[in-house]
Order: C-alpha cells, then structure tokens, then sequence
C-alpha cells in the first residue's frame, strides 16, 4: 500500500514537471511578429456560426508586401491578400505605384487582376480617400498621385448595393462563392478606417457578407472579397489564424516600425 502511494506521489510529481517543460517550451518558441508595436486593434464578433476576426488599422499603417511563405513565419502582424497561382499574383498590389511581386507590368507583380476586371480597394494618401475600382491593371486607376497611394486587388463586396453584389461576384468569378470555404475580406468605413477581416468558419460569400455586414461598425462600408480558404490565415498578438498553413504570396501587413 504504501509502495502504491510512493508511486502515485512521483507519476504526480513527474505530470508536474513534464508540464512546466511544456509552458518552458512554449515560451522557448515565441511567434516571429512577437514583440512588434501594435498599430491596429482587434476584434472578434460574428454570429450565426460565422465567427470574425478583425483588425482596424489606419490606413497610413498598412503595407502590401510579398513573401511567398505561410503568414506565421513572417516578422508582421496582418492577414492574406490577393489570389495567387504558384508564385505569380493574379491581384493588384500595390504600394505609390510599385508592384509587391515584380516590376510594372510585368505578369505576376501585382500590377494586374489577371483575365477579369476585379474590385480593387484604393487609398488615395492625398485625399485620404477610399474607393473601390473594378480595373483589370494599375494603369486603369484613378488616384491623385501615383506615388501616394495602396491598391488591393479582390472582389467586389458592394456593402452599399445589395441588388448588385451578386451580379458583380459572378462577373468577377469569384472562385467557389457558393461552397463552405474559409474567408478574408478587406473593409473600409468613412471614418477612414480599413479592417483585415477572416474567419476560420466555413461559410459561403453570401454567408461572410452578411456576417461583416453585421459586424463590423461604422457607416459608409465598403470591400473586396480577397483569396480564401487554406490561404485565409491571420497574424495578431491576440489570435493566429493559419488556414491550412500553405505559402501565400501576398500579405497585408502592419507597419512594424
């Protein structure tokens, strides 16, 4: 008896110390953004199972950037971009007129919402303003300075034209709007703010719509659908989201300095 309760005391003691290896280890591995300024803020809302995170950043905060990895091993807090295939962008981005993924108009840079004319999120760093462009290159959008400005190519969300969104999803080609994918979304409001928006929950488009539409506050709403499902994948100090860890070309990063 007395042997069984020796036992009991070192499988105890044992669990204990196999515990703490664990938290060390943990602590041992911190994330590559840890330690970063945090310009944005976070948010999770949603219901309906469709469960959003979201981060509000000012738009002088946000930077387009390539890295051709999953989100996790990039040194910055964000979210997905545009559509890809291989290690070529079939979205525009941009940042004052250069494209993240190779030189101006070259294929595959970010210069092009390749074969369809696609909405396009603009931030206009004159006015301050945001818009929504349905544009096939760079050359076609409208901005005071070309050297002042971000373009995100996606689809367009049209918040402020429900008889319209899903005339204009199917002519963008939205791929798989109907099915219960993983979603990313980039939303602007008037107040000048932009929000990096996915979801982890399986949805439709019309699904995830809805669900920003509920969500996320604000008058003047407007975005884009952006790349989905296994590329749906999100970097805050608050939560990581990996979709199904796959490299993606294209990040909407937060400043980090």
């Amino acid at each position: 008896m007395l042997a069984l309760g020796v036992l009991v005391v070192v499988i105890i003691l044992l669990a204990g110390l196999l515990r703490s290896d664990m938290l060390f280890m943990d602590k041992s591995n911190p994330e590559a953004f840890d330690g970063l300024p945090q310009r944005y803020t976070y948010l999770e809302a949603g219901k309906d199972q469709v469960k959003l995170h979201m981060m509000s950043v000012k738009p002088e905060d946000v930077r387009l950037r390539a890295d051709k990895t999953p989100l996790r091993q990039i040194a910055a807090f964000g979210i997905n971009g545009g559509f890809f295939y291989g290690e070529d962008l079939l979205s525009i981005a941009i940042m004052n007129d250069q494209p993240v993924n190779g030189a101006q108009r070259a294929y595959g840079s970010g210069w092009f919402n390749a074969k369809y004319a696609r909405g396009t999120l603009v931030w206009d760093g004159v006015t301050g303003a945001f818009s929504v462009q349905v544009v096939s290159s760079a050359e076609e959008l409208t901005v005071t300075d070309r050297s002042r400005y971000f373009a995100q190519g996606g689809i367009s969300m049209n918040l402020q034209h429900e008889a319209l969104w899903e005339a204009a999803v199917k002519a963008e080609q939205l791929p798989y709007a109907d099915e219960q994918r993983m979603r990313s979304g980039l939303v602007y409001d008037k107040t000048g703010k932009v929000w990096l928006i996915v979801t982890p929950s399986l949805c439709t488009a019309a699904e995830f719509r809805t669900a920003v539409l509920e969500a996320v506050p604000g008058e003047g709403r407007e975005g884009i659908f952006l790349d989905g499902d296994g590329s749906s994948q999100m970097n805050a100090a608050e939560r990581v989201l990996e979709g199904d860890s796959r490299p993606v070309v294209q990040m909407i990063a937060v400043a980090g300095k």
